[in-house]
């Protein structure tokens, strides 16, 4: 893992489109800025998680796990 120091305003350069800055630091917390294209996607860390969870308990799942579909109104 690299390890930078920066303050408040800088930033870091990964690769050449995408761009993390720090915003704001107080107390304990930092607010970060990331500007990437849309094609990588930006998740925080818990919410990629519980994603990754879903896709893999749903890939696991046997269709007859799976809820049935309403009947449709004739």
């Amino acid at each position: 893992m690299l390890i930078v120091t920066r303050r408040p305003g800088e930033r870091i350069m990964l690769g050449p489109d995408i761009t993390v800055e720090v915003m704001e630091i107080t107390g304990n917390s930092v607010r970060i800025g990331i500007a990437a294209p849309r094609s990588v996607p930006v998740y925080r860390e818990e919410l990629w998680n519980t994603v990754k969870q879903e896709n893999e308990a749903a890939a696991g799942a046997s269709a007859d796990e799976l809820p049935k579909p309403k009947p449709e109104p004739v």
